[in-house]
This record gives C-alpha cells, structure tokens and sequence, in this order.
C-alpha cells in the first residue's frame, strides 16, 4: 500500500522511498482518485509515461530525505507543474511531454514561469536552488550545459532532457548545487507553505474560470485576507434576497489593489455557472465602463474556454466560446443602452416608462427587466450624472449616431437601479466603489447613487460597508445622507482592507505619487524599493530602454511601452500608438512574444486608456513633452497637430495628464524603465531647428528633475 502524504496543493506526495516501493499501478490509482477533473486517456497516459520513467531514474537516491509531487498546484498561473522534485535541498521542476521529440518555445517558457513562480510567491522556494526542466521524452540530444541565470536568483536557465538523459541532468546539478536544508521545511512542510501570489487581473479572471476561489489564487497567510469571507457574504445576501423576493443593492469598498474587481467577477462566475454549467435563470453579469478591460479579459476567459472544450475532445467554434463569456461580462453602456431601447421616447413628465410596443415581457417574473438578476457595477462612483448622461442622449451619444432620447430625467445610477428595478421578483445590485481617486467632470460619485436609493427607489435593501463614511466616499456624508433610509444594514465583510498586488515593492504608488507631487521623501522611497528588487532605471535612449526590458522578462513575463494619450512626438523614438479599438488592446495583451500585435515587440505603445486596470511585468514610460517640469513645478502642453506645442489652461485637463502618468507609472508588476528622448539639437542649414517640436529644452528639465531624484542612469 503507498505511504504517499495528504495535500490539497497537489494530487500525489511521497518521499522517494515510498514512491519508489509502491508499484506503478498504485502510484497512478492515487493520482487519479485525487484528481477532481474529467478522466481522460490522454491524462493517464501522460502519468503511466512520467511513472514509468521516474521509477526508473530514482533509485540512485532512494534512500535520501527528498520527496516527488505530481501535479503540483501553481494557483497564479491557474496550473499545475507536473513534477516537482525535492532532492538534496535543491527544487527540480519537471514538465513532461511524453512521447514528443521536439522542445518548443512556449513548453520551456511554461516551465520556467512554474520556477519564477515558486521563486517570487513560494516562502520554502525562495532561499532554494530552483531547476526548470523540459523533458520531450523523445528528445535525443544531450543534455545542455549547467548555466546560472544572468539574473543571479538562484534559478537555473532552464533545461531540455530526454527520458534518456534526465537522470544524468538531475545527477550533474545536484553535483554543483546541493545546498543544506531543514528536513522540519522540507517535504511533508514544502507542500503546504505559505503562498502570497499577486496574479495580474487576467490571470486571476482565468484561475477564477477554472474554479480557484479569490483567496486560493491572492493568498497572504501573514495578511488578514477576506475576499472569500465577502463573496461568501453577498452570495448570502442574493440567496436571501432570492428567497423572500427582495430588491437589494451592496456597496463594497477597498483599499487600492485589495481585489474588488476579482471579488465581483468570482461572484459572476459563481452566480452563473452551477455545477459547471450555466444557470441562465439565476445567472449575474459583471459591468465595466473600461471597454479595454472587458474586452481583453473577454477574450483570455473565450481562448481558455475553448481550450478546456479541445481537452475534453468537445467541438467548440471560438465564436460560442465568445458569446458564452459575454453572458457575464458586459461593457456597461450596452447593458444601459439595452433598457434605453425599451423606453417610451421622448420621455414625458421626467417619468421613464417601458414602451410596450419596444420590449417583450418574457414572463410575470422577469417582467421587463433584462435577464440577470444580479448585476455587477465595477468603479461606481464612475457612473455619470444626470446632466452628462442627459446630454450624452440628447445629442444622441458620442458621435451623434445612437439612439437619441430627449429630456432623460434621471442619473446613470437611478437608470440602472430602475433597470433592474423592472424584473417583479428580485434583483440584487452589487457596487464595487473605489475611494480616494479623482472625479472626472461628469462622474457622479457614490452620493447619487444614495440619492437615488432614498427618492427613487425607498423599497431596497441597501447593504453597505462600515468604511464607506470615511472622507473618500461622498465626502464622509454617507451616515448622513442615509440618516432617514430604514433599509440600511452595515456590515465589516463588505470591506477589503487588504493589498493584494504588493509584489516586490509595496511603496511604488507612495513613490510615484510623491515623484509627482515633489515630496521630499521621493528619494528615501526610490531607495527603499531597490532594496525591496523592484528596480527602476532611467534613460533618455529609447534602444537601451528596449535592450533593458528585453533583459529583464523571462519565461512568459510581459513587457510594454507606454505613453499618454496627449503624447505626440514618439514617432522618432521608433514607436507607434496603438490605434483605439478594443480589439488592439486585446492582442497587445494576449499574445504571445512570436506575435508582432504584442507588447512585447515594443513597437506600438499602450495610452493610459488601454491599460487602466491592466499590468505589465516591465515598462518603459516615454516621457513626451506634454508634461514638463519647468521652474519647480509641471508645465502642461499640447500639441497642434503639426507644427507646435500649447500651454493647455484648462485646470480640468491638467490634472487629467497628471493622472495620466499616475496611471503609466504604477502599470509594471516588476520594474520600470523610464525614458526621456534627448530631443533635437540640431539646425537646418539656415541655422534654425531642425525639429521645433522637439527641442532638447522640452525634455532635459524633467530629465535632470529625474536625475535629482537618484534614479539610477542605464
């Protein structure tokens, strides 16, 4: 009978002895009874082959205190390492494809994120010598050379062996790394250790799809992490609200990065899909005005999708894949422009009426109300007020070729508490609310939506966080502007008061805002982050910048250009912007390194627009001449189009650009190169510039205000 060891992190751990001493059937009959997954040929085969050979290289170490995992859970990549080996205190990752003959790009790129993972997120791993290993199982050629990395991590450049060739790799680096290690944290303890990953928002929305929860994929164990304990509470609230056929609506706040838009797409998911299947008929949608967001985040949540079909030998066209996704993630003006087109047009007496003759009443309960019950509303002091939305329809949208409505009477806020107000038998709103940002001109704000639950729409229940009275939210009014709403409950599980994307360097955003703001702590800051291995460089050389970033991302780490929407002469630089449409952002983020539409080709940048919300692992931000340090403090510019820049005096505007490169400058995960070009010096032959708008004075005074601040110079 095997001895192998419990563990939830992975499907089989066991020393090598007992390994070894199980038979191979017993071995495999432990995975599979562990595995939770649809059993498939393919997936035993796999296992029988790494059985087999493993069983057969061991043996020379049977007697060591070292251990074997088979599929060990790697919950920020939302996968599993298929071979972890702990021997003579160095780690071993093992990616098999067995029965291949080649070694692909993107199979070594996987393994090396399994060993970056473990290094960056996995406490027992990162004092240890960690070995990715590619192994084609009909791979002929020799084993490589033993290489450190040039990144002086203890991460070994990575590895390709054939089943004919593996124990003499293992042999050859447990030969030069062995290292010392204490048996009380290692094997039975390695598999259970703290784990802190901080996924980008697209790899936590795959992991979510694939039936990780919140916390399984955010993990802090030194942190009081509640995102569980808060998507448990509000799924409480919508079963409750379903039972007694309430309308309700939830405010839940956060610190910046706490994790709110995670928490709102795992209640969509988990509304929606029951047992793995859809359930349309109690089914929420996640909203977003961020249209680059929704789109990529569509797109990564289709491909896996489709994915997860193929494994399954289920036929599955990218196009329903597609459709499937946005049944629970939705840009937020069509879910509105939706409920538009079934209302009585023009509007009379500031009253909204459905039109009869515009939308079908499906049944008694969902009224005229769209098919969700539940509706998510990401950044909801975001929605606009009455007169921006009421102008919006008046000139009949942005360019004048939508639905017109005159005289709407109403707020964005109101309009969609009425919308879901339309289904007869329950609904419940979920607002996830930012605090502390600034207020664009026409965003109303969390007050309207108060305003609106206390005139409009008095029958709600109304959940919200203790820590919305605090000064961010509506000014610290929130106690008072719900003094007289009967229906108000407070609960301390609607607030996430955890950071979970403080990876490597907690004080980016404090010294980002300091950089902008001129505080005298800039440099104290700079420094501290270096010490942390966040590291941020300086250039005025768009190429060393590019060598820099190529330099640093391994595996499938992301890189990217960035620069603001108000930048103009970047063209020189050898950089494109990426033109608007959703799907632009989409292939900048998703594809892969041999795709020339990636980020990662370091062609065409991102704006602010394109990447709110997203990450990179490293950025370089293009300082253009639109924002200028110039007499201590920020000159704004912008540009005419072909011949000059000009001061832009509109106050609205300015803190807009400055927000801008707030946004830029807090995109990379990992590091940041930041590049200011040297502009051009030189003259026509009639002895005036040959480029005036790129003259070197509108660069070298934020470059040396930089260069004060003690940023290292590449």
């Amino acid at each position: 009978m095997s001895s192998s060891m419990k563990s939830n992190r992975c499907l089989y751990v066991a020393s090598f002895k007992d390994f070894l001493e199980s038979s191979q059937n017993e071995v495999l009959g432990n995975i599979i009874r562990s595995y939770h997954g649809v059993d498939q040929t393919t997936t035993n085969d796999a296992w029988i082959g790494e059985i087999r050979i493993l069983h057969q290289i061991l043996e020379q170490w049977k007697d060591e205190d070292a251990f074997v995992i088979f599929e060990y859970a790697i919950p920020r990549l939302g996968k599993r390492a298929d071979v972890i080996l702990l021997l003579k205190g160095i780690i071993f990752c093992l990616e098999f494809k067995v029965g291949k003959k080649d070694a692909l790009q993107e199979d070594l790129e996987q393994v090396l994120d399994y060993a970056l993972d473990l290094k960056n997120f996995h406490k027992f791993s990162a004092d240890k010598p960690i070995a990715p290993i590619l192994v084609p199982t009909e791979y002929k050629r020799t084993a490589g050379v033993l290489q450190n990395s040039a990144y002086d991590d203890g991460i070994l450049n990575p590895l390709i062996a054939g089943e004919n060739h593996l124990e003499e790799v293992i042999s050859k680096i447990v030969e030069q790394r062995q290292t010392s290690y204490s048996s009380d944290s290692w094997g039975k303890l390695w598999t259970i250790s703290p784990y802190s990953p901080t996924p980008t928002i697209i790899e936590a929305a795959r992991a979510l799809y694939s039936n990780h929860s919140v916390e399984d994929i955010t993990k802090h164990e030194a942190d009081n992490v509640s995102t569980d304990a808060t998507i448990n509470h509000i799924l409480d609230i919508i079963q409750r609200s379903k039972e007694k056929g309430e309308k309700s609506i939830c405010f839940v706040t956060g610190v910046p990065g706490a994790g709110k838009t995670l928490v709102g797409l795992d209640i969509a998911i988990k509304q929606t899909y029951k047992d793995g299947e859809m359930d349309k008929e109690n089914g929420a949608v996640y909203l977003s005005g961020n249209g680059p967001l929704v789109a990529v985040l569509s797109e990564a949540l289709a491909i896996d999708s489709q994915k997860k079909a193929k494994a399954k030998g289920i036929k599955k066209n990218m196009s329903d894949s597609r459709r499937e996704v946005r049944e629970f993630i939705q840009i937020i003006h069509r879910y509105r422009d939706n409920m538009l087109a079934k209302i009585k047009n023009p509007v009379e007496n500031g009253i909204l009426e459905i039109d009869p003759t515009k939308a079908v009443q499906l049944d008694k309960e969902t009224g005229y109300g769209e098919v969700e019950h539940v509706a998510i509303f990401d950044e909801a002091q975001r929605t606009w007020t009455h007169s921006r939305l009421a102008n919006y329809l008046k000139r009949g949208g942005t360019y004048g070729n939508k639905l017109k409505v005159l005289n709407f009477p109403v707020s964005e806020a109101s309009f969609l508490i009425w919308s879901l107000d339309q289904r007869k038998d329950w609904a419940v709103i979920i607002c996830l609310v930012g605090g502390g940002q600034e207020i664009n001109t026409g965003e109303a704000g969390i007050a309207e939506w108060i305003d609106a639950l206390n005139n409009n729409f008095p029958h709600w229940k109304v959940y919200i966080s203790n820590k919305l009275t605090d000064p961010e939210y509506a000014e610290g009014k929130v106690n008072e502007l719900l003094e007289h709403n009967q229906n108000v409950t407070y609960s301390e599980e609607l607030h996430l008061a955890v950071n979970l994307r403080s990876f490597r360097a907690e004080t980016v955003s404090s010294f980002v805002h300091s950089l902008l703001n001129f505080s005298t702590n800039t440099t104290s800051l700079y420094n501290e982050i270096q010490k942390k291995g966040y590291p941020i460089v300086l250039t005025r050389d768009i190429n060393k910048a590019r060598a820099w970033l190529r330099q640093q991302a391994r595996g499938s780490q992301q890189t990217g250009i960035l620069v603001t929407k108000v930048a103009a002469r970047y063209k020189p630089q050898a950089v494109n912007v990426l033109a608007s449409g959703d799907e632009n952002a989409v292939h900048w983020f998703l594809e892969d390194k041999c795709d020339v539409r990636s980020s990662n080709y370091l062609e065409e940048a991102a704006t602010e627009i394109q990447v709110q919300g997203l990450e990179l692992d490293f950025a370089c931000v293009l300082w253009d001449a639109d924002m200028r340090f110039e007499d201590g403090k920020w000159g704004y510019y912008n540009f005419n189009g072909s011949t000059k820049w000009r001061i832009e005096k509109n106050e609205e505007n300015r803190k807009y650009m400055l927000n801008a490169y707030r946004v830029l400058l807090t995109r990379a995960r990992q590091g940041l190169v930041i590049c200011v070009p040297y502009g051009n010096n030189k003259l026509n032959p009639e002895g005036f510039p040959e480029d005036a708008t790129r003259l070197p004075a509108f660069y070298d005074g934020t470059y040396d205000y930089l260069k004060s601040l003690k940023i290292k110079e590449l």
